[in-house]
């Protein structure tokens, strides 16, 4: 099962943050072939760090609960809350087998949130060469849609926004974000 987990940095908590890095990295290790994407957002700046992805792939819920909230900087209060949902990948792949790489243009976590009858669930083929990962958010027994998660190359933050149906969406939110992991 796919899940997508976006922790979210409490104000003024960058330095336990950056006092945790050694013991976030190595409890990241511990789920290295379970992952599909990860890394860190940033504030409109570009330098500081607003919270984490972590797109992994769990046996079950329980499993991914206790990725969620046992990782140390969820256990140490750097994180205000953490957003964990079910998810598809729909791009079938890792972000570490993204055709564009690690690097070159900017990079976003796009997230789209809403209810009613799912929109945006195929990939969008105009963009598809600049998705790193892509799927609808799911309620935790996968059945219902609550909104659309991905990971984009684009221009600018506009630009990555436009990767969901404009209108179709309650809130749409648009982070700069960037590859993690030692890979």
């Amino acid at each position: 099962m796919e899940f997508f987990c976006y922790h979210r940095d409490r104000p003024g908590s960058l330095p336990l943050r950056l006092a945790l890095g050694e013991a976030h990295w190595a409890y990241m290790d511990r789920y290295e072939e379970e992952l599909i994407a990860r890394g860190p957002t940033f504030a409109a700046e570009g330098e500081t760090p607003t919270g984490s992805v972590h797109i992994v792939d769990l046996p079950d819920p329980a499993a991914a609960r206790a990725f969620a909230f046992d990782e140390p900087n969820q256990q140490a209060g750097v994180y205000r809350d953490v957003l964990l949902r079910r998810w598809r990948n729909l791009l079938g792949r890792t972000m570490w087998e993204f055709p564009g790489g690690r690097t070159g243009g900017k990079r976003y976590l796009v997230l789209g949130f809403g209810s009613g009858p799912g929109v945006d669930l195929d990939v969008p083929e105009a963009v598809r060469d600049d998705l790193i990962a892509y799927g609808p958010l799911l309620s935790d027994d996968g059945e219902v849609w609550v909104g659309t998660a991905a990971l984009v190359r684009a221009a600018d933050a506009e630009a990555a926004g436009a990767v969901l149906t404009r209108g179709a969406y309650a809130e749409v939110e648009v982070h700069e974000w960037e590859f993690g992991g030692r890979r």
